[in-house]
Order: structure tokens, then sequence, then C-alpha cells
């Protein structure tokens, strides 16, 4: 009997060494992924963007910008209102700034970075009532507007 139980807990040490530590909560790195993966909550589930940028769209996005943006977020990383655009591209993609855009008050509900963005910021963002053609001009001059910036 002493010999069975020496065995399986023998047996239970080597499993236990041999086995990959558990990572519930993810590294930062997987949580990075994971938030750069991220498309968001909406009808946006993919977004060709064009290459080179498109010079009409810019500009129409710059417009709309100008309207129903321009109070809330500056075109450099400061915050004011809302978060600043500037390298917004780098860490969203387009798909989920398309779905804030179009599908705000679900975004702020149900995403995880939206919801953290109003945890930072304490004002839910408005919903503009932008077609998706509208999101995507913006998406374009977001996409421009962090091109000047890098230089």
């Amino acid at each position: 009997m002493k010999k069975l139980l020496g065995f399986i807990v023998l047996i239970g040490l080597i499993l236990a060494c041999n086995s990959a530590p558990s990572n519930k909560g993810g590294s930062k790195a997987d949580e990075k992924k994971k938030e750069v993966n991220n498309k968001g909550i909406g009808e946006i589930t993919h977004v060709n963007l064009n290459d080179p940028l498109d010079p009409d769209m810019i500009k129409r996005g710059k417009a709309i910008y100008d309207m129903k943006c321009a109070a809330c977020h500056k075109t450099t990383a400061q915050r004011v209102v809302g978060p600043g655009f500037q390298g917004i591209t780098e860490k969203r993609t387009p798909e989920w700034i398309m779905n804030m855009i179009t599908n705000v008050e679900v975004m702020l509900a149900e995403d995880p970075a939206a919801r953290e963005l109003l945890k930072q910021c304490l004002v839910r963002m408005p919903n503009q009532n932008l077609s998706i053609g509208d999101a995507r001009d913006v998406l374009e001059w977001i996409y421009d507007n962090d091109a000047q910036k890098a230089g």
C-alpha cells in the first residue's frame, strides 16, 4: 500500500513539474495582441485600407472631423473631452474605429476597450449619426493624420 501511495505521489509530482503554468489573466503581450486584433462590436467586420490613401476621402473625412469631432478630439495625442486621435491607428483596428464611430452606444456598453476609454474620459461619446461611408472617410483622414504626425 505504501508503494502504491508513493507511486501516486511521484506521478503527481512529475505531472505538476511538466505542465506549463496556468496564465488565466494572460500576459501583457497577449492583452496587447487581443487589443490590436479587436474589431469592436457592430456591423463593420472588415475594412479594405487604401494604399496610397485616397485624397478625396481624406478631404471629406477632415470636413466631417471639423464639423462633428473637433470640439472633443484633438488631432494630436492630447485629450480634451475625448482622447486625441494621434496614434489611434496603431492602437485600434480600422474595424474597431469604424464600429466606435457608427455603433457608439453598444461599443460603450459592451466593448472592453471602449469601456476603458469611458472610465478615463468620464464622458460618453455622443452618437454623431454618421453613415458607414462617412465613417470610412473619417477613418481615411485618421490614417492620414497619423501619417502626418509621424513625419
